[in-house]
């Protein structure tokens, strides 16, 4: 295969948008531009086929909005090429039908232009109801490691299903049990919940044993053999959630867009927990997730280190500038 550079030029990621049905992992690609454009896909982003496009604009020039239907039971990347610039691109919420907050960190921005690289880190709640297809989805990435922050009772009452590509599995119980618990919870009104989760999130970066394992999930990401990874909770926005915000932090994302992937659990996890929420509305604030959570837990790492990336480098010792050429295009 030729090898092309993932981005280049101006950035033309926004063009396009991509969906996928969960049940039939059927693709819809919506390209919207009036100019010459042409599309390329592979299994990979390092093994996308050059060679022939497959699909370009209509002859003789661009009719400004396209739309593609493609059929593929495995994980596909894109690479679309106009007259102005260069972008890879896939489907960040991955098409689960047996999961709900699915997602590849990949195609993100940092706040000096890189991109973060597609098909290396995933994120999402329990891999407990996965399907067949699902399964086959996961194996084509193919992912090869899965981090569970979940805590032991939560393991054995929804247990992993993993994917046949999965070699390693590590378990890092964040377990804030003593914190939170559905149970009891029920008489609480939603100013006291919301306390509740922003105490947990602060939790999270000063307990020294949550620290331990978040320390511990960096070295695992940091050493190749273990990529694709995937890490993963209950519901995939909490333990996930701070997981996933302090990786962008050391990937140089800036702090709005962290925050607008955070708050996109709220989207993906609506269906999961709308019987729970309607049966008892108080309970919304845990089972979704607000700014105030997460930025608790930012700001209390501020207080107590500095700067997010002072905690990254000299609590969870991380290698910025190495992880940054390990995940940025």
């Amino acid at each position: 295969m030729q090898q092309e550079t993932a981005y280049e030029g101006k950035d033309i990621s926004g063009i396009i948008r991509i969906s996928i049905d969960k049940d039939t992992k059927v693709s819809t690609l919506t390209i919207e531009t009036n100019g010459k454009w042409a599309l390329y896909s592979g299994s990979s982003v390092d093994n996308i086929d050059f060679s022939t496009p497959i699909a370009k604009h209509p002859e003789p020039e661009g009719q400004g909005y396209n739309r593609i239907t493609l059929s593929s039971l495995s994980r596909r990347y894109y690479q679309l090429i106009t007259d102005e610039g260069k972008a890879t691109v896939a489907e960040r919420h991955l098409p689960m039908a047996g999961g709900y907050n699915f997602r590849d960190l990949g195609g993100i921005k940092t706040k000096d232009g890189r991109f973060v690289r597609w098909g290396k880190i995933f994120r999402s709640d329990d891999l407990h109801k996965l399907t067949e297809n699902d399964l086959n989805y996961l194996a084509s990435i193919p992912l090869k490691s899965i981090v569970d922050f979940r805590g032991e009772e939560e393991q054995k009452f929804a247990p992993d299903k993993l994917p046949v590509s999965v070699v390693n599995e590590f378990k890092l119980p964040i377990d804030p049990g003593n914190v939170i618990s559905l149970m009891g919870l029920t008489d609480l009104d939603s100013t006291q919940m919301d306390s509740i989760m922003m105490r947990m999130n602060i939790l999270f970066v000063t307990d020294k044993d949550f620290i331990g394992y978040y320390k511990e999930f960096f070295k695992l990401l940091q050493q190749e053999k273990n990529l694709p990874l995937l890490f993963h909770c209950s519901a995939g926005k909490d333990r996930t959630g701070m997981g996933a915000a302090l990786i962008l932090y050391a990937l140089g994302v800036d702090e709005q867009t962290i925050m607008e992937d955070y708050l996109a659990s709220n989207v993906y996890l609506s269906d999961k927990y709308a019987k729970e929420i309607a049966m008892n509305p108080n309970l919304k604030s845990v089972l979704s997730v607000k700014k105030e959570f997460l930025q608790a837990g930012l700001d209390q790492i501020k207080t107590t280190h500095g700067s997010v990336e002072k905690f990254l480098e000299t609590t969870l010792e991380v290698d910025i500038p190495a992880f940054r050429k390990q995940f940025l295009y």
